[in-house]
């Protein structure tokens, strides 16, 4: 389980997070809901380790603020960021490749192989030997989600996955998500659409000012006006 409780994070003096209290289970999808500024992508980093901050972050009772970015992924967190980071020049099937952490089983043991991303994305396969840098944005979004899944995460962060793609992208970013969730995945997903994380997730925490405004399960913010005025609509 990811469990934060009062953690702060910072960019060199600026004081960014203020006692963030979060947890993710195995299994469950989460989604952090806030406009752009609120802090969701620090967390996002501070749990990766691409952030200073102080308090505790604990993965599976392992704490994670003085790690290393890929210390904390051989641990089994993945991260999907809103950049993509794709690797332009080589091909589909180079990026997946370069996601695979040799001898990492998932807590399931159950392990992720490049068939199993072309089966969730097909589009993909038809891609394969294609160099990533001439893929739209929808299927390089594709990609970033894939090579994560190669390295066989317990939990995965994903940064607004669904950004700029097209409906038919957006709904099967949602059936990636869930099929994640079937398997034991633990998903913190970082999103702005509403309706999507309100269809799929579990739980909802909303940000906003570095703080955790409002938690509860997603049916819970269907009826809480107040907040959703106040801390998400435009």
């Amino acid at each position: 389980m990811l469990n934060i409780t009062e953690l702060h994070a910072f960019y060199g003096k600026s004081h960014i997070l203020h006692g963030v209290n979060l947890t993710v289970a195995p299994g469950e999808i989460v989604s952090l809901l806030g406009r752009n500024g609120s802090g969701r992508s620090t967390l996002a980093k501070a749990i990766v380790g691409q952030v200073q901050c102080t308090g505790n972050l604990f993965w599976k009772e392992t704490p994670l603020q003085d790690l290393k970015p890929f210390e904390i992924a051989r641990l089994g967190v993945g991260y999907v960021p809103e950049s993509r980071e794709i690797f332009a020049a080589l091909t589909v099937e180079q990026n997946l490749a370069l996601g695979v952490q040799k001898n990492r089983r998932t807590a399931s043991d159950k392990s992720w192989s490049a068939q199993d991303m072309y089966h969730l994305f097909p589009r993909l396969k038809d891609r394969q030997h294609v160099t990533a840098g001439v893929l739209s944005g929808g299927e390089q979004q594709m990609l970033t989600l894939c090579r994560t899944l190669m390295g066989n995460p317990d939990l995965i962060v994903i940064d607004e996955p669904t950004e700029g793609l097209a409906p038919k992208i957006v709904d099967l970013v949602k059936s990636y998500l869930l099929s994640l969730k079937a398997r034991g995945l633990a998903v913190l997903l970082i999103e702005q659409k509403l309706t999507i994380a309100l269809d799929i997730s579990d739980r909802v925490a909303v940000m906003g000012h570095g703080r955790i405004v409002f938690e509860g399960l997603a049916q819970d913010l269907k009826h809480q006006e107040r907040i959703r005025k106040e801390w998400l609509e435009v």
